[in-house]
């Protein structure tokens, strides 16, 4: 590896990269030990609760160690790689290179920070790094209380010398054993007192690994003590070992998105009461006006599909009827009426289901329209969707017609009062003008949050959406 002269290990720790999470799992190192970085270089890619996310290194130098390998869920604030930058003072002698610490410096360049502040400035998205502040000394425990020396006085005066009393350590002087909240969680949950188990990681704080440790410690047979033999009687049947055929069954770690995923969908399925409203409708129309418009030179180089026009028919009925776009703030007890529309696109991605929404849907032209449907859609199936992308959604449309499927009753989207399904398009028999004529026809299902949409707004906008679609010159009257 690459010497060099007057220099330091940096380690990068795993950032929080979306809002509030604990946890992330490395996908691929881009880099190895002895690799030479840059600032901003990417090093690896993680997975999230949320998408897939590329981390940056914020500084130049030398890779010096991966501390974990491909597949492994890492806790935020746990150091991922250790980088020998130039300029800092050189590790001391001895000390293993993985878990060489430098001494608190700024990250350069660096804006002066006021005083006491505590904070210096990270990469952006980053958050704040924690500061180099170390915790207040502990009051050492008074040698007697003076109740104590009270009695040692009147035990002189009698002429004798008292025993000394032991004395109880103070509750404040008792360290708290250093965890992060993940593992005292996962030490809770387990059964694990956090005071017995014996720390590993860096400054003495206990890791997940210490607490799996403590478990196996715990679990460990005890010696068996021989007692005298009991009467004859049948033995318990012993549980057989559970055993699973491979060749016959492949298990899929329920983690990342797709885990995500399955927590906010019983969140949503068991918190918000469901209704869903069903409508068939003649498409052909607005079949018609697809084609047209990938002729039309405005959409040139865009991708025109029947989504497109669905998508402007629902922020259609949302303008005409404004209270289906809305949340349930549960802790205020009050409906909150959004006055924008961040129009989620449900996206089947190899993570799992995922939906990204366009930000303020409802002020874009058509061709706007098409033009971040084309990103959302191409950014997701390159898995690149990022956290802040599928986050601040209101409403959201699923296209289960690419399936084949004709309908179904789609699941609210946390947080949002209203989901569309879009069922597949397809010619059948319709009366049309007193005769019966195969047309392009398809199924429309809205499910609404009934405790703020009723059945007769949830009908109002399903019905909106369906007129507009069976004659689309209405999103210019309507408009």
């Amino acid at each position: 590896m690459t010497t060099m002269t007057n220099a330091s290990v940096r380690e990068f720790k795993m950032p929080d990269v979306g809002e509030g999470l604990t946890e992330a799992e490395i996908l691929k190192w881009y880099v190895q030990p002895g690799d030479t970085v840059t600032d901003g270089q990417v090093v690896c890619e993680v997975e999230t609760a949320k998408a897939a996310v590329e981390l940056p290194i914020p500084y130049d130098g030398v890779v010096r160690a991966l501390h974990f390998p491909e597949g492994t869920t890492v806790d935020v604030g746990t150091s991922i790689i250790a980088v020998e930058v130039a300029g800092g003072a050189a590790p001391a002698a001895g000390a293993p290179a993985a878990e060489t610490e430098p001494a608190p410096a700024p990250q350069e360049p660096q804006e002066p920070k006021a005083e006491g502040s505590g904070r210096q400035p990270v990469l952006v998205g980053y958050g704040v790094a924690t500061s180099a502040t170390r915790r207040r000394p502990r009051k050492a425990a008074p040698e007697a209380s003076a109740g104590q020396a009270a009695v040692s006085v009147q035990a002189e005066l009698n002429g004798r010398t008292p025993a000394p009393e032991p004395v109880a350590e103070p509750a404040a002087a008792r360290q708290r054993p250093l965890a992060k909240p993940p593992v005292r969680k996962l030490a809770k949950d387990l059964g694990i007192d956090l005071a017995t188990v014996i720390p590993t990681g860096p400054d003495g704080i206990i890791t997940r690994e210490d607490v799996h440790a403590a478990v196996s410690a715990t679990q460990a047979p005890e010696p068996e003590v021989q007692a005298p033999a009991p009467a004859p009687a049948a033995p318990a049947a012993a549980p057989a070992p559970v055993s699973y055929d491979t060749a016959r069954e492949t298990r899929i770690p329920v983690k990342g998105v797709r885990k995500a995923t399955a927590a906010a969908m019983v969140g949503s399925a068991f918190t918000a009461p469901h209704v869903t409203e069903f409508v068939t409708v003649d498409v052909t129309r607005t079949m018609k006006l697809v084609e047209e418009l990938k002729e039309d030179k405005e959409f040139s180089g865009l991708r025109v599909n029947p989504l497109l026009l669905i998508a402007k028919a629902l922020l259609v009925a949302i303008r005409r009827n404004p209270e289906i776009n809305a949340s349930w703030d549960e802790a205020a007890q009050e409906i909150v009426v959004k006055h924008y529309v961040n129009l989620g696109i449900a996206a089947a991605t190899p993570r799992g289901l995922i939906v990204p929404n366009i930000k303020d849907a409802h002020a874009k032209t058509l061709p706007q329209l098409a033009e971040s449907l084309g990103e959302l859609v191409s950014t997701a199936r390159e898995g690149k969707t990022s956290p802040s992308a599928m986050q601040g959604g209101t409403v959201t449309i699923t296209n289960v017609g690419v399936f084949g499927v004709d309908t179904g009753t789609p699941i609210l989207n946390p947080g949002e009062s209203a989901i569309l399904a879009v069922g597949a398009i397809k010619p059948q028999p319709w009366v049309h003008k007193g005769k019966v004529k195969p047309r392009q026809v398809t199924t429309l299902a809205l499910s609404f949050d009934h405790r703020l949409v009723d059945g007769e707004l949830g009908s109002k906008v399903l019905a909106d959406v369906a007129a507009i679609l069976e004659q689309p010159k209405r999103l210019i009257t309507w408009a």
